[in-house]
């Protein structure tokens, strides 16, 4: 039998999963817009998928398998419906993979099936997070996440040091996943790597973050771009960073690919992700650049600051003030949905136009790297709007 307590649990979770969410009228930057709610938080995880039902075995409904947060989620558009793949961390912080689904891309978001799993090729492999989903032009949706294990080559008191690759599947319908060995490349530690949706000269290209340890970039670091002939047995020869770490940025101690760059007029538009450290810790924030059509490898525009940062309640949660972001999408009426996690804890959605993604990253002042000439820059726009104010 049921337990009785599910009914009343199941009515209060319907209230918010059908809840309308709405733009954030506090909030103007002409750039995109914020919403009020998040899109999706632990408490919008199925009770079935936390709870054992069954009143003899579970006389107090006590929850059996808790789910701690719901961030960082891969995204895609496909025949009208906006898929998100969560990273779904539980209560013992193993993180697994669910998809979500809405019609809206702004609220309604539903948990369907069960979470994802395929062929389990990798017995070192502890956890794995952070997907970015790419549509290909092969025809496969791919998936890169981070597959984490733990570092053999220290000693077993060590219970900390990692070790982070690419783990590589793929599916044609979303329901059924293909798992690929582990991405090759030169460099000993390896997250935020990412597939571009074309071929390049015949070949799978990928953006890449060369690292030598687990969270330091060491001698890495930076957004890298590589090839490989073959994705079933992907082997990357050569990282070349485009676009690198720099002293006093945004982007000091670590950058990264975000979801796979966006398709423009003027270009291919990446949203990375910056990190600096503060007294508080590191800050993660979203900044954008943008690519040749030509040349991917070419950076052609690269406004100054960040694009998105912690905001209000965002700054609070299990890894405060952070803001990542891995999945973004575009559907037929060229809006840009921007699906980001605040501080390890909830999934938001920003949404904006390709239109206004490609006015901002191309006509942003880039960063003078030096306060003076920023405030040069600065001096420059307000006298400029001064004469108009005149």
């Amino acid at each position: 039998m049921i337990h009785k307590a599910y009914f009343t649990l199941r009515e209060r979770q319907e209230e918010l999963l059908q809840r309308r969410n709405k733009q954030d009228q506090q909030f103007y930057n002409g750039v995109y817009d914020r919403y009020l709610y998040p899109v999706l938080t632990r408490h919008h995880v199925p009770i079935h998928w936390r709870f054992d039902l069954n009143e003899q075995t579970n006389p107090f409904f006590m929850e059996r398998l808790g789910v701690n947060a719901t961030f960082n989620p891969g995204a895609i558009y496909l025949d009208g419906k906006y898929y998100l793949v969560v990273r779904l961390e539980g209560l013992d912080r193993k993180s697994i993979f669910a998809i979500a689904e809405s019609h809206t891309g702004i609220d309604q978001f539903r948990f369907v099936g069960t979470p994802l799993t395929w062929d389990d090729t990798d017995q070192n492999e502890t956890n794995c997070y952070d997907m970015r989903l790419v549509k290909h032009e092969d025809g496969y949706i791919y998936g890169i996440y981070c597959s984490e294990s733990k570092d053999p080559s220290v000693p077993e008191s060590d219970t900390s040091s990692a070790i982070a690759q690419a783990g590589l599947v793929r599916t044609k319908d979303m329901k059924i996943w293909e798992r690929l060995p582990n991405i090759t490349t030169p460099s000993p530690q390896q997250r935020n790597v990412v597939l571009h949706p074309e071929f390049i000269n015949g070949k799978y290209a990928f953006y890449t973050r060369p690292q030598d340890g687990f969270i330091s970039t060491g001698t890495g670091g930076g957004i890298a771009f590589g090839l490989c002939d073959n994705i079933e047995s992907a082997v990357i020869q050569e990282e070349k960073v485009i676009h690198e770490r720099r002293y006093h940025t945004i982007y000091e101690v670590k950058n990264g690919q975000g979801p796979a760059p966006i398709k423009t007029e003027k270009g291919w538009i990446h949203i990375a992700h910056g990190v600096r450290n503060t007294a508080a810790g590191l800050r993660y924030v979203l900044y954008t650049l943008a690519t040749s059509l030509e040349d991917p490898t070419k950076v052609i525009a690269r406004p100054g600051g960040h694009f998105i940062a912690p905001y209000d309640d965002e700054r609070v949660g299990d890894v405060s003030n952070v803001i990542f972001c891995n999945g973004a999408v575009v559907n037929e009426k060229n809006q840009v949905y921007i699906y980001y996690a605040s501080s390890d804890t909830r999934i938001h959605v920003a949404t904006t136009t390709i239109a206004k993604l490609i006015d901002y990253t191309f006509k942003t002042p880039e960063d003078g790297f030096r306060s003076l000439d920023n405030a040069a820059q600065r001096k420059r726009l307000i006298e400029q709007n001064e004469q108009l104010l005149k």
